[in-house]
């Protein structure tokens, strides 16, 4: 019997690809005519999808996992001597064919970004060198809601696929996608099963997913991800899958085995000291990250503004009360349209989360607030008391050995208190002196004391 689709091999063997999987394909299909189960019956006692079962079937799966060969066998509750018949017919196939049926011809692409990234070139290039080369194959990219996560994810997908790597992108319910999506309906629906999979439901829900990759160099990215998913399907998937990289989004590291926790921290602000208006200033300032991201911004409400180098020291100045981070820049920039720049640096000293909420309206503000409540509020009550001294500090500045006078503890104890503030994104490193120093972020301050505010007038 010949393949359908003698296409889906390669490297001039498909005549005994085909006659490897036509051998499989028609004993599942044998079995399940005779004892009356349609495809999708026999997709539904497996948990395997029916079209997994139909490419199965047709020859046009080239891989059947031994998971997927086990779940099949089950459903059709075969005997000691039909089921090593279907195990054998399962490993006479040929493990150097690639199926590019199952993905495409063409190797499917990330979403494709609206903006452009500004400042985050060493990140990428960090995280893409790491995940094609495979010296890591979880990353788990965490840090404050809007500093960039779901673009700096886009823009190493981006540079893997430009190298010919698959990329299957999922997004979970509650991100805001700021692109435009790229996969097809088909291999989404594929897509969605084995990533909720990972999560719950049958154990073999993720079995489509695992065979849809194989042994192929795939980038499978999860943006805006919950809590870690159960460890054994993760584990199981990644080893069924070996060519398989995971980059993820979300708020906070899932502390599994193997996992690169990236902290991704807001862009780089301007330095406060030196004569801001000079013209050798003026121009250092126009290439930093943060005034650079935040001119892109003021440009769509104003397209005709052109910055003097007094200009400048004010954006620097907002940069800096807004951390730098790319949200918040946003935001801020929107009220240009109604504001002037002297006024915007004001509102950005006075009350930076004011400037949190777009002028053109939505919830980014909102999310913002309530990601980082959530955040403070779940670490332990040291942590909290931490925080709570380091923000009385002037300007929020302090050093590991303020954190061993504030709390008593011995050193490395209070090394990994710091670290949980940083993977919560509350603060973030510098160096000055030789030393190394941390800063309480303007906006979680100025957070920090609204609840404060609000809490005292509802006891008042």
């Amino acid at each position: 019997m010949t393949s359908p689709h003698p296409e889906s091999t390669v490297g001039g063997h498909a005549g005994t690809a085909a006659r490897d999987t036509s051998r499989f394909g028609a004993l599942v299909r044998g079995h399940r005519q005779r004892i009356g189960l349609t495809q999708r019956e026999l997709a539904d006692l497996s948990t395997i999808s029916m079209r997994a079962i139909r490419n199965l079937e047709q020859g046009r799966a080239t891989r059947p996992r031994p998971e997927t060969v086990r779940l099949i066998a089950d459903a059709l509750r075969l005997g000691d001597r039909a089921r090593t018949a279907l195990e054998s017919a399962a490993q006479q196939r040929d493990f150097d064919r690639i199926a590019p049926a199952d993905l495409g011809t063409e190797a499917p692409a990330p979403p494709t970004a609206l903006h452009p990234a500004v400042g985050r070139e060493p990140e990428t290039r960090v995280l893409a060198d790491e995940l094609s080369s495979g010296a890591e194959r979880l990353v788990n990219v965490v840090g404050l809601g809007g500093v960039g996560k779901t673009r700096l994810a886009l823009e190493v997908a981006g540079r893997l696929h430009a190298d010919g790597t698959p990329v299957l992108w999922y997004a979970f319910p509650g991100t805001t996608p700021d692109y435009l999506p790229s996969c097809e309906a088909e291999l989404a629906t594929v897509l969605h099963d084995g990533v909720t999979g990972l999560y719950g439901g049958p154990a073999g829900r993720t079995a489509p997913l695992a065979e849809l990759v194989a042994e192929r160099p795939v980038l499978l990215v999860l943006d805006g991800a919950p809590d870690r998913p159960l460890a054994d399907r993760l584990t199981q998937l990644l080893r069924e899958c070996p060519g398989l990289r995971l980059l993820v989004t979300g708020e906070r590291p899932w502390d599994v085995p193997g996992e690169r926790t990236f902290l991704l921290g807001p862009l780089e602000v301007p330095a406060a000291d030196g004569d801001a208006e000079s013209a050798s200033a003026a121009q250092h300032l126009g290439e930093v990250a943060a005034v650079r991201v935040f001119l892109s911004h003021v440009r769509r409400v104003r397209p005709q503004f052109v910055a003097t180098p007094a200009d400048l020291a004010q954006v620097a100045e907002i940069c800096r009360r807004l951390d730098g981070h790319p949200m918040a820049l946003g935001s801020a920039a929107s009220w240009l349209m109604v504001y002037d720049l002297g006024t915007l640096r004001e509102c950005a000293g006075d009350d930076p989360v004011a400037l949190l909420d777009h002028l053109a309206g939505g919830d980014g503000g909102r999310s913002f607030r309530q990601a980082l409540h959530r955040r403070l509020h779940r670490m332990p009550r040291g942590h909290q008391a931490l925080m709570a001294d380091v923000c009385a500090a002037p300007d929020g500045e302090f050093g590991l050995a303020d954190v061993v006078r504030l709390t008593g503890r011995p050193a490395a104890e209070c090394g990994r208190m710091v670290r949980d503030l940083l993977l919560a994104g509350a603060i973030r490193p510098f160096h000055r002196g030789g030393r190394s120093l941390f800063q309480v972020l303007h906006l979680v301050r100025a957070v920090r004391t609204a609840e404060s505010i609000t809490a005292a007038a509802a006891a008042g």
